[in-house]
């Protein structure tokens, strides 16, 4: 398995498994201007996009977390700041997890996957928590690719809850 050390979030949300990563990497017009008015109208029950008013397709942009090319909210990341100035690859090295950088969180499916996703990844390790999040993302029904957050499958439309 070759790893992208640029998909690597520092707390724990895999950027592979990402919608802006996905969408970006795959130049889904569609699929950008559904996450658009996505994170502009807040997703129910999961929280909104902090400085979401003026998203456009554009902004549906990112090669990674750690890449040179990052989504506008995820430039000023203070949980990938922290790790930094402690000399981590992530928060799974940390003795504090979770501090108050994840308690505060904003989006709800974000943090419920970082408390999930750290305590595995410090367990397993780096390559084998990465080909868990890929495979994990994956409809159990049709076996279709998805993305962390859906709760549907876009292709059998099956409700999902993978997160």
């Amino acid at each position: 398995m070759t790893i992208n050390p640029a998909l690597i979030g520092p707390c724990g949300l895999y950027c592979g498994v990402c919608a802006i990563y996905i969408a970006h990497r795959d130049n889904n017009h569609k699929l950008k201007k559904r996450l658009v008015n996505l994170y502009k109208g807040g997703i129910p029950g999961k929280g909104t996009l902090p400085g979401s008013e003026n998203l456009s397709t554009e902004d549906i942009r990112c090669d990674g977390c750690l890449s040179n090319d990052v989504f506008m909210y995820c430039q000023s990341c203070k949980i990938k700041d922290c790790t930094k100035e402690k000399g981590y690859t992530g928060c799974h090295q940390c003795k504090e997890f979770p501090c108050h950088y994840i308690e505060d969180f904003s989006m709800t499916v974000g943090k419920e996957v970082i408390l999930r996703a750290i305590p595995y990844w410090r367990e397993v390790g780096t390559e084998k928590f990465i080909e868990d999040e890929e495979a994990r993302y994956i409809c159990p029904e049709c076996g279709n690719i998805v993305f962390r957050g859906v709760v549907k499958c876009n292709k059998c439309k099956v409700q999902l809850s993978l997160d």
